[in-house]
């Protein structure tokens, strides 16, 4: 049998050569960032006995650590330890199902709203748990548009408005303090869908203003949404989801006539709409918490602005460049987004691809985004009014790991060469 194990790992191994370095600062394409070598040495601690969170007669251990880990992420947001309720999903996707649900639950019938930059599966959420679900137009930043909003909240019929705090394509923050005012005089549920950004909350003080001023009023939501395995170096699937009001935990009720018997204590499976869950997820996280503080002036925070640097300096270069037109705003978390200067979006887009297909050949391993060619009238660039009514391929990076500060230079030599190539046989 050992001898079959050996033979099939091995072919394990050279299967999985198959794949992007995901873990490269080359890599600076899609949210993928390496989970931490002690989240990957606690994972593979707890897996020796499988522990399973659903029920604390499944993971105990596990259990209490997950606990401990939600609430430091609670604390995070500014709710303290008895002034909310948590715990961990298997993704973001199922923690946005879950806020959705309970949204459904408190205002049945009623409408659930996002901005059109916002991630696919609300809508796709909303279809499932059969709420209705409008968009919201965007404006040519990349946020949730007031004046949009207002004119679908007077019609009287939304439940919950979806704010995006960092959207997938641009990474750009929906304007939260006048979204709570609109609450104010509209009344509705606040989910913040911050699955990409929640964690840019420890470095508020080094975002813009406006960016900055959303992030330091998330608790005040009524719900918000974190993924730590994307900028909390976790493995996947680590979802997190937290309710301002605990009261929430009985839309939860239900009756197992054999899961819960072991402890009075609360059993995460009674707040949660998955069963069976992961106890090794829980352990990783709060293995890597213990170690790497979520406190603003800690190591963790320390990555994520080194993170930030990168982006604004890789935008700064983009900008001094006449082959590329960036995105109208510098980026506000760490997300870089730019078009290839031309007359036509048709070109553009071509360039574009052509641009990434080069750099991978580099070993530079960048994204795609389409994006409407109206966001970039009004730009420093002269056939930008030449976008409007189309969509533009612009290219799009994700800076999220530290090492891409000390590795910019690199990148954005790789990133010349592959537009050399393509510009030049061109005659651009």
């Amino acid at each position: 049998m050992q001898n079959a194990m050996a033979s099939v790992l091995e072919e394990v191994a050279t299967r999985m050569g198959d794949n992007y370095p995901y873990f490269h600062p080359l890599y600076a394409g899609q949210m993928l960032k390496p989970p931490h070598p002690v989240a990957r040495a606690a994972y593979m601690l707890a897996m020796a006995i499988n522990p399973n969170n659903h029920a604390r007669d499944g993971g105990r251990a596990s259990s209490e650590m997950e606990i401990e880990a939600v609430a430091e992420i609670a604390r995070m947001f500014g709710w303290g330890e008895r002034g909310f309720l948590g715990h961990l999903t298997s993704s973001g996707t199922f923690a946005n199902l879950e806020a959705l649900w309970v949204a459904g639950q408190l205002a049945p019938g009623k409408r659930i709203v996002a901005q059109e930059n916002a991630h696919y599966t609300h809508s796709r959420i909303s279809a499932v748990l059969h709420l209705p679900f409008s968009k919201i137009a965007a404006d040519r930043q990349g946020h949730m548009d007031l004046n949009a909003l207002e004119n679908e909240l007077r019609r009287g019929d939304v439940g919950t408005v979806v704010v995006t705090m960092g959207t997938t394509a641009l990474g750009t923050v929906d304007p939260l303090p006048e979204i709570l005012a609109l609450r104010d005089r509209y009344g509705f549920r606040v989910h913040l869908d911050a699955a990409y950004g929640g964690y840019f909350r420890l470095i508020a003080e080094n975002l813009s203003p406006s960016v900055r001023a959303a992030y330091e009023a998330m608790g005040h939501a009524d719900s918000i949404v974190v993924d730590p395995h994307k900028h909390g170096l976790q493995p996947y699937g680590c979802g997190c989801v937290l309710f301002r009001d605990p009261a929430v935990g009985l839309l939860y009720k239900h009756d197992s006539p054999y899961t819960y018997f072991t402890s009075n204590e609360l059993h995460l499976g009674e707040i949660s709409l998955e069963c069976s869950r992961a106890g090794a997820a829980a352990v990783a996280l709060w293995a890597t918490q213990r170690l790497l503080q979520l406190v603003p002036d800690g190591e963790f925070a320390r990555g994520l602005t080194d993170g930030r640097k990168a982006a604004l300096e890789l935008d700064r270069r983009l900008r001094e460049d006449g082959r590329f037109d960036p995105f109208p705003i510098p980026p506000e978390l760490d997300i870089v987004v730019w078009r290839v200067q031309s007359g036509s979006a048709e070109v553009s887009s071509k360039h574009a691809q052509g641009i990434f297909d080069e750099a991978a050949k580099l070993n530079l391993h960048l994204a795609l985004v389409q994006l409407p060619g109206a966001m970039f009238n009004g730009t420093v660039s002269p056939a930008a009014s030449e976008l409007a009514g189309s969509h533009v391929t612009c290219l799009r990076s994700v800076l999220m790991k530290p090492e891409h500060r000390e590795w910019l230079e690199e990148i954005w030599q790789r990133l010349d060469a592959a537009a050399h190539r393509i510009l030049d046989s061109t005659g651009v």
